[in-house]
């Protein structure tokens, strides 16, 4: 029982960080002017499991051999697309990943793209370390 209840903290605690870092996107993009982007679960699904590896693999990456693509990832979770970003990152606190993104070009280039309406974030800790992943779609 005390696995449950450990397991169930720890997924909350996961959505409570996913769902900061999804506020502060939106005010990112509402500040120059740009539309909130929504929340998707299948995207958050398919960011839930690419955090699980980087977990696994105690490092971030985009994809990790024998893993599938972005796009087909996606396609897996149930997501209609016609475009796809996706940002990682990993850091000793995951209030410190959004400032992380920012203050990368490639990554707030993702965060402030106009053409992408739909946003799934996952957030998984390891050892002290929180691992992060937004999936950004143009859902159809």
């Amino acid at each position: 029982m005390a696995t449950l209840t450990l397991s169930a903290s720890a997924q909350e605690y996961s959505a409570s960080a996913a769902r900061q870092l999804l506020a502060a996107t939106n005010r990112e993009r509402e500040a120059r002017g740009l539309q909130a982007l929504r929340w998707n679960t299948a995207l958050a699904e398919a960011a839930r499991r690419h955090a699980e590896l980087m977990v696994e693999h105690q490092t971030i990456s985009h994809q990790f051999t024998g893993e599938p693509s972005l796009p087909m990832r996606a396609t897996q979770a149930g997501v209609q697309f016609s475009a796809l970003a996706e940002n990682v990152a990993e850091a000793p606190r995951y209030t410190e990943i959004h400032n992380l993104w920012m203050h990368s070009p490639g990554h707030r280039a993702n965060i402030l793209d106009p053409n992408l309406n739909s946003i799934g974030i996952a957030v998984a800790e390891s050892n002290g370390e929180f691992y992060a992943v937004q999936d950004f779609s143009k859902t159809k």
